[in-house]
């Protein structure tokens, strides 16, 4: 492990004076590119940094208690030796953990899409709450959020709708979001005052670049219709909205909330490169059947993650069998201690792995 991380500290000072090189400056492109990898290291180098310097105070302690005569001194050296030697096991456990293979989509952008599941009415209104969630949560990360379609149900209810989330790591905090989400409460639609069960799927794609993944055009059908919605500049007057089939998947992508055509074709065009390639890694995860033992979920929709109870106030992740009892806060976009604790356990998961 100590010869990879100073191979590491070697590469980041490398990368560190190249970016000072006027040649790399120039090239934008490569200077992209060294100041990503020069991030991704950036955590693991101040660890290591971290862990050598505890080290050598250990050292330094263990040298200046031999040479000590002062029992005033002395004290002082011992609760200073006693400080690092506990931190060391702590920098250990960091830096295995920072030195486990990344998702290289962790730092991309993802695209969101939300569905109401079984539960009629109840379950639109409950998608509709599941992705004011989401948008309070990226609020809270100052992330921004771009919808792309939304199809509704008149009462305030949503039966489908896709939006891209823009930000720093958001793959990485928002990939153990995909699955079903039960809820129970009771409805607003019911009158009788009996708890209902229903169910919405939500899918979390990261954004893919064209070269990622290529779609070949002649395996594309757009069909154009007029948009619907609330009102504003071309909302039922002109042809602007776009209808993307793509055939060889069967695969049905609606944009409508761009203004012209070619803008709902390029959103349309985005939203299939993400299903595309989430399509591909589902299929290399069935292939590999130790990743999937190594991971907190599958990431499939099918598979029930989380219920809201909220007669209860509370919300259960099954994966990690967590429950909280403040589901107002999470309903107010309150994620972190869910996500943080996702996060943990399939990092866990992960060490287990390496050290069998």
């Amino acid at each position: 492990m100590f010869d990879r991380l100073e191979d590491i500290i070697r590469r980041y000072e490398d990368i560190t004076m190249m970016l000072g090189d006027p040649s790399v400056v120039s090239d934008q492109e490569k200077f992209r590119s060294l100041m990503k990898e020069q991030k991704s290291l950036e955590a693991l180098v101040e660890c290591y940094k971290e862990y050598k310097d505890t080290k050598q105070t250990i050292e330094d302690s263990l040298q200046l208690l031999d040479e000590e005569s002062d029992p005033e001194m002395k004290e002082m050296l011992r609760e200073e030796l006693s400080d690092a030697k506990d931190k060391i096991p702590e920098l250990e456990e960091k830096l295995k953990i920072l030195l486990l293979p990344k998702d290289p989509n962790d730092e991309k952008n993802v695209i969101v899409e939300i569905r109401a599941g079984v539960g009629g009415d109840e379950a639109a209104l409950f998608a509709a709450d599941m992705f004011r969630l989401y948008t309070r949560y990226a609020e809270r990360r100052a992330w921004k959020i771009e919808t792309m379609s939304v199809e509704d149900i008149g009462i305030g209810g949503i039966k489908t709708v896709s939006f891209m989330i823009k930000g720093d790591g958001a793959y990485s905090r928002l990939k153990f979001e995909s699955g079903v989400h039960r809820v129970q409460r009771i409805p607003t639609t019911e009158s009788g005052g009996r708890i209902h069960t229903s169910a919405i799927t939500v899918a979390i794609m990261p954004e893919v670049e064209d070269v990622e993944v290529e779609i070949d055009m002649n395996d594309c059908k757009f069909d154009v219709f007029r948009a619907s919605g609330n009102g504003g500049q071309c909302v039922n007057t002109t042809d602007s909205a776009v209808r993307l089939t793509h055939l060889p998947t069967g695969i049905v992508i609606s944009c409508q909330d761009e203004k012209s055509q070619q803008q709902n074709k390029a959103k349309a065009l985005k939203v299939l490169r993400a299903k595309l390639y989430e399509m591909e890694q589902e299929r290399k995860h069935n292939d590999e059947a130790q990743l999937r033992k190594s991971q907190v979920g599958s990431g499939d929709r099918s598979e029930k993650i989380r219920t809201y109870n909220f007669h209860q106030g509370r919300v259960t992740d099954h994966r990690i069998g967590l429950t909280l009892y403040k589901i107002d806060q999470i309903m107010d976009g309150d994620l972190d201690e869910i996500i943080d604790s996702l996060i943990a356990a399939d990092q866990a998961e992960k060490l287990a792995s390496v050290e069998e």
